[in-house]
């Protein structure tokens, strides 16, 4: 597996997830993320035993780009906390199909989860297990039915740029869960976790990583 480190220090672990690797191990028993760093820190530090790696935040298996982890159990604290406080900075690209009605847009949703299906729905505020959604979106261009799309989240949510948006007729290129109509098995999700900052948890001071998508169809039409 070949995954590109982007910023490493005592502390902190920044990589370019690659796609469809799920982050730590599932039922497919396919090689994980989380696995394969804890292995290659022990090779390339020559550590003795098990390596501690925390796993601190999410990526969905077919997205790709930047992530942390946490190298020592103070950083995995520290990091998880500003998570819950949104105090993370998260950007992302991603490629819908069709033209949004609005060029920016904040969008707000109750989204609720079926375990069983591993699949996500909006639902109405009332529902006694929805959690409140939202994400800002700006559209950079549109080509060919395709709009490139540059989000921040406001909430982690699972899978919810990709909910949040199916649920305008915007559903992600590429995604057969939430776009099942529009995509074709096959297609990879279009979907780049590009932007990363966090504030470093011993210095006090902002740690921003980037990672670019491939240059590939669809995200070389720009």
């Amino acid at each position: 597996m070949n995954v590109p480190i982007l910023y490493e220090d005592n502390h902190l672990l920044f990589v370019e997830k690659p796609v469809n690797v799920p982050v730590q191990e599932d039922q497919s028993k396919d090689q994980d993320l989380l696995n394969f760093l804890k292995e290659d820190i022990k090779i390339r530090y020559q550590k003795p035993g098990n390596v501690y790696l925390a796993l601190v935040h999410r990526l969905d298996r077919p997205a790709g780009g930047v992530m942390v982890f946490s190298k020592t159990s103070k950083a995995a604290s520290r990091l998880s906390d500003a998570i819950r406080r949104q105090d993370v900075e998260k950007k992302y690209l991603a490629v819908v199909r069709g033209v949004p009605d609005k060029k920016q847009a904040l969008l707000e949703d109750h989204l609720v989860k079926d375990k069983h299906e591993n699949k996500v729905y909006t639902t109405h505020a009332n529902h006694k297990d929805a959690k409140k959604a939202k994400l800002e979106y700006e559209v950079i261009g549109s080509k060919k039915n395709l709009s490139l799309l540059s989000i921040k989240l406001h909430t982690g949510r699972p899978h919810q740029i990709r909910v949040q948006l199916s649920s305008r007729n915007l559903p992600l290129y590429g995604d057969q869960k939430y776009g099942e109509k529009w995509n074709q098995t096959g297609e990879q999700i279009a979907l780049w976790s590009e932007t990363l900052a966090v504030e470093h948890p011993t210095k006090k001071e902002e740690i921003k990583v980037q990672s670019q998508p491939p240059n590939k169809f669809p995200w070389n039409l720009w």
